[in-house]
């Protein structure tokens, strides 16, 4: 099985960047479907990008495309999520997840691997 960690999360001001890593271990990366959740207080968690095994394909909640972009590097085992121009609503947790199912996978259920989560802040 696989082991994730995140990191890069912090406290930034609205319209800045962030890079998040998530470190993986025990398995590669590419042999799963990997994606970025988040969670903020009092709500429900949330999908917010994903990449399919093959690396080919990545898709994106409405909320956050053409401001995120979610990558791998297979050379490092780590998965990444570039965080562009971030507004005081993307204040949250963000999980790091891995499947192993195919496919577009949207849903928390579809992924058996998580991490413990980075905390992203964006003041106003």
């Amino acid at each position: 099985q696989v082991q994730l960690v995140e990191s890069g999360g912090g406290l930034v001001q609205a319209g800045d960047s962030l890079r998040l890593s998530c470190a993986a271990s025990g398995r590669t990366v590419s042999t799963y479907s990997m994606g970025w959740f988040r969670q903020a207080p009092g709500k429900e968690r949330e999908f917010v990008a994903g990449m399919t095994r093959s690396g080919g394909t990545t898709y994106y909640a409405d909320s956050v495309k053409g401001r995120f972009t979610i990558s791998r590097d297979n050379a490092k085992n780590t998965v990444y999520l570039q965080m562009n121009s971030l507004k005081p609503e993307d204040t949250a947790v963000y999980y790091c997840a891995a499947g192993s199912g195919f496919g577009l996978l949207r849903t928390g259920r579809d992924y058996g691997y998580w991490g413990q989560g980075t905390q992203v802040t964006v003041s106003s």
